[in-house]
């Protein structure tokens, strides 16, 4: 259960040497990973299943060591940072919008004056949809370009892929996205609800409502695999019933054997982890079915406003997400922040969680740098240790334990112009408990990360 007493005061933090031991190091990674990228963008996915990066031994980088700024980063009138995700292939659907709002909250920070006196100088990559691609686009924007700070990243692999790259060149990464949890890196901050921010309060509500018959659906990639792990184990503890589980690749539409499958099993809920351009496929095909409420609802944790328009509400209709942000969620921040952003890309466009987690994180950087009066990483990382800000979601804080982010719990159901009522939420910041250390039925998914 959402520990609702988890306010921004009071909670023990992690040891140095927990914090040291959970950092992810691929040994000889960031070579491997460059070698093997591809010269240009590949047409389809090559996301690798949990096995690959998600398990490797782990070591930090020495205390005494300095993560300093490439000296180039801060040269001029201006500071370099990096833009790095998805525009082509079966993530661009989600992807593209959260590489907008990022040059939008960059734009924001130039405009009232820069970070030290410095304008911000984005340098945007593609990832293609393809980690190895995201590897050798870090490397390129760290060792190359000298940026300060990477701003990136959607899939778990893709982060697993990056994240030796970033470590081992000392740079900085800020990631957006929902994850599996079981991770902390000095190098990155994780503005993005782990575990216990989103997965688990989602399969409590669940079976609050009764609705106890879950088959779990996702992507054959790190997140979903391992979000399903947790789960499973979940379920286990707390007298829920597993009704299957199936995994696709990315890219993959067609889902007439799966829903199959889903029919026979007949579950009361589909947990959904399916991520990219396959959920259009994927609740197209489960309404022409003639799956419909009264037989099973969904639960999505990859599903915002950005892909509703794209799956069209139609086919969502009375669904729900879990999520921490809605373009709904009723802010004074918020009402500014979607203003902004649809007078900046158009009427038409909508705001979802990811778009939301990369602004604010930008914003983050911004204040952690001019508190530090450094871009230098580790100045700034000391500098974000409890930084707070006013994101259009409500109250973030910057967890000084694990570089992850407090955030409210929510959980929507899709409406017929493709935005979210509320539902539920946490009534306020939930700690970030990236490897569910307040949960006793979680303690063998540790064994070995």
């Amino acid at each position: 259960m959402v520990d609702r007493g988890s306010t921004l005061e009071g909670q023990r933090p992690l040891s140095r040497r927990r914090f040291l031991r959970s950092a992810i190091v691929l040994t000889g990674g960031a070579a491997l990973l460059a070698a093997c990228a591809p010269a240009a963008p590949a047409a389809k996915p090559t996301e690798k299943p949990a096995t690959a990066p998600a398990a490797a031994a782990t070591t930090a980088p020495k205390p005494a060591e300095k993560a300093a700024a490439p000296a180039a980063a801060t040269s001029g009138d201006a500071i370099k940072v990096g833009v790095l995700h998805s525009l082509s292939g079966t993530m661009a659907i989600s992807e593209t919008s959260v590489r907008d709002a990022t040059l939008l909250a960059i734009e924001e920070v130039n405009a009232a004056g820069g970070v030290m006196g410095k304008k911000l100088e984005p340098i945007v990559e593609d990832g293609a949809s393809d980690w190895p691609t995201f590897a050798e686009k870090s490397k390129k924007l760290i060792s190359s370009d000298k940026v300060a700070v990477v701003f990136g990243c959607w899939t778990s692999a893709s982060r697993k892929a990056v994240l030796p790259v970033f470590e081992q060149l000392k740079g900085l990464l800020f990631y957006p996205v929902q994850y599996e949890g079981l991770e902390m890196s000095p190098n990155i901050f994780y503005t993005g609800a782990t575990t216990n921010q989103q997965i688990v309060p989602a399969v409590d509500y669940l079976l609050q409502q009764n609705m106890k018959k879950m088959y779990l659906l996702g992507s054959d990639y790190v997140f979903p695999r391992t979000a399903n792990d947790i789960i499973k184990a979940q379920l286990a503890a707390k007298s829920g019933n597993l009704a299957g589980e199936e995994y696709t690749p990315l890219g993959h539409t067609d889902y007439s054997t799966v829903i199959a499958k889903i029919k026979a099993a007949d579950p009361q809920v589909v947990f959904n982890t399916l991520n990219g351009d396959s959920n259009v496929a994927f609740f197209k095909q489960l309404k022409d079915a003639g799956i419909g409420l009264d037989k099973m609802q969904t639960l999505s944790v990859s599903v915002a406003e950005e892909e509703v328009r794209g799956i069209g509400a139609d086919n969502m209709l009375g669904h729900l997400t879990a999520w921490n942000y809605f373009q709904t969620t009723d802010t004074p921040a918020n009402k500014k922040f979607v203003d902004a952003y649809r007078a900046k890309f158009g009427q038409n466009r909508v705001t979802d969680d990811p778009i939301e987690a990369g602004y604010f994180g930008v914003y983050l950087w911004s204040q952690a740098a001019t508190k530090a009066g450094s871009v230098e990483v580790d100045k700034v990382r000391e500098a974000a240790k409890n930084l707070e800000f006013s994101a259009p979601g409500g109250p973030v804080k910057v967890d000084e334990t694990n570089q992850h982010v407090w955030k409210t719990v929510r959980i929507g159901k899709v409406r017929a112009d493709g935005q979210f009522d509320e539902v539920w939420n946490s009534g306020g910041p939930v700690k970030p408990d990236p490897y569910l250390d307040g949960y006793d039925w979680a303690k063998d998914l540790k064994k070995g990360r």
